[in-house]
């Protein structure tokens, strides 16, 4: 009898092979180091200049941002509001790094953030901005201290150095009697105080708040902001993207969005904390 043919190998088999062959290959080399950001230190926080964001569904554009220009210096107290559709959360997604402009340009604390390769853009995230959101997201069973301690720890500081800096956030933000409590053993106040602890925690260039008082009752509401008004009055620069009028009210000053413009730069004279 005939030998059967040769069974072909099985695809288990040609993946093992495939990774041998890899391993043995010479891996290719970076024409030149990643540059490694470098702050400019008398640089606007924010310069952005005729950004622009386009979205393909199907065969629509949708234009989110139309042109928008805005400078932020160091220290301002900033509340960006606009209705729903008018391009805020487009706006904080680019200030945050999470998203690209496709036409225009930003430059954060003097970083032109078009030139990061994503674990560039992902260091420059975790060390130049903090952020704050509605729903707090804190991991559930953590306790307090090790959820302030988790930016510093993937910015690979030392385990005492990240305590003793979280520790030192927590008290500012009154919550140095809750270190050890996990976040289901805190108000949702509290919860929002350790998420601005959080964001403090390394010295970023900018708070970057996004509906930070959204989840919160009327009181708590009210701790919140008196936080950041404090946090503002000791030189922090901070953004809020807010819907709110009343929320709004509390920065120093105000950007208005509509259908993807600006269409109000305010500079309340009144802005004494409403309680």
């Amino acid at each position: 009898m005939a030998r059967s043919a040769r069974r072909p190998p099985r695809p288990a088999v040609l993946r093992a092979q495939r990774m041998l062959q890899a391993r043995k290959a010479p891996k290719p080399q970076p024409a030149s180091a990643p540059e490694r950001p470098v702050r400019e230190p008398d640089a606007p926080v924010i310069e952005l200049r005729e950004a622009r964001k386009t979205y393909q569904v199907g065969d629509i554009a949708v234009h989110a941002l139309r042109g928008v220009s805005m400078n932020v210096q160091r220290g301002e107290y900033l509340a960006i509001i606009g209705a729903s559709g008018s391009g805020k959360t487009t706006l904080m997604n680019i200030l945050g790094c999470l998203d690209h402009v496709t036409a225009g340009s930003y430059r954060l604390n003097g970083l032109d953030v078009r030139r990061f390769d994503e674990d560039t853009l992902a260091d420059v995230r975790n060390r130049e901005i903090g952020f704050v959101f509605q729903s707090f997201n804190l991991i559930p069973r953590t306790r307090a201290l090790a959820n302030v301690e988790l930016p510093l720890a993937y910015g690979g500081l030392h385990r005492e150095a990240r305590r003793q800096r979280a520790l030192a956030a927590l008290e500012q933000v009154g919550l140095g009697q809750r270190v050890d409590h996990f976040p289901n053993e805190l108000s949702g106040g509290q919860q929002q105080r350790v998420a601005i602890a959080r964001a403090l925690v390394t010295n970023p260039a900018m708070i970057l708040a996004d509906e930070p008082t959204g989840a919160l009752d009327t009181v708590s509401s009210a701790e919140v902001m008196s936080i950041f008004r404090r946090l503002s009055d000791q030189g922090r620069t901070i953004i809020l993207i807010t819907h709110e009028p009343d929320v709004a009210a509390h920065a120093r000053r105000v950007i208005r969005l509509s259908d993807g413009r600006i269409v109000a730069d305010e500079r309340p004279e009144n802005t004494e904390l409403v309680t």
